[in-house]
């Protein structure tokens, strides 16, 4: 069963025929809400808003463990994690979609392992390629079968939000090779391949990163909501495609 992970702008899933919603505990807490259980294009799928479906978590406060080891829970097969970005990469301009293959993390203080140590013995895990080729295979193919242009590879930056980033910080960014700039991205992709779970993501650019093109002088949060909501129409129909192949 494929598990989708929606951020912002993508909260629900409006072609997702919906059967049941389970509210899971675990070990780590709660997660971010309940689990919605649905059919797309006749296939099972679980959806989870990464911030609630009320939008209230930030970045920061996600509990990433409890989300990942929920859908372990429900016997997930693969992950499809959907993020909005900041486009970094002159190409990568509001509205774009992305299926990145690497991860710089900027990240502090999260809970990022579930491997925490005391009595286990230590686990190390092969980060090389953080993303997993054969979701992210099936994402672009879904893509040229729903006649939607993505950008085959990107480095994804994970920054530690809520704020945004300054222009100076996006110039290191771009100097360290990255491409795109969220804040959910770790430590959701390092538990998932910990829990050995096929994970890959779609990200959506709602806005040119901090001192790039139109966010020259500051970012303008009024287009962003009209951005994302073009775009993650384009999402649900590679979605459908993806499910439906």
């Amino acid at each position: 069963m494929l598990a989708i992970i929606g951020g912002s702008g993508l909260t629900q899933l409006a072609n997702l025929e919906v059967l049941r919603r389970e509210v899971v505990r675990t070990p780590y807490g709660e997660p971010s809400g309940a689990l919605t259980f649905g059919r797309l294009c006749a296939n099972p799928v679980v959806f989870l808003a990464r911030h609630g479906y009320g939008h209230t978590i930030p970045p920061h406060r996600v509990n990433y463990q409890a989300n990942l080891w929920a859908l372990q829970q429900a016997h997930v097969t693969s992950i499809i994690s959907v993020a909005s970005v900041g486009g970094i990469r002159a190409d990568l301009g509001p509205g774009a979609l992305v299926v990145p293959d690497q991860i710089i993390d900027y990240t502090w203080g999260r809970k990022s392992t579930f491997f925490e140590g005391g009595d286990a013995p230590v686990v190390h895990v092969d980060f090389t390629e953080p993303y997993d080729a054969g979701v992210r295979q099936r994402i672009l193919a879904a893509a040229v079968a729903a006649g939607e242009a993505v950008s085959d590879g990107g480095v994804y930056a994970a920054t530690q939000g809520p704020r945004l980033e300054t222009a100076a910080e996006i110039n290191r960014l771009e100097r360290d090779g990255a491409d795109v700039v969220g804040m959910t991205g770790m430590p959701e992709a390092v538990l998932a391949r910990e829990l050995g779970i096929p994970y890959a993501a779609i990200n959506v650019v709602a806005n040119y990163a901090a001192g790039r093109a139109g966010s020259a002088n500051g970012i303008c949060f009024d287009s962003i909501e009209q951005v994302l909501l073009g775009a993650m129409g384009r999402v649900r129909r590679v979605l459908d495609h993806l499910c439906d192949a």
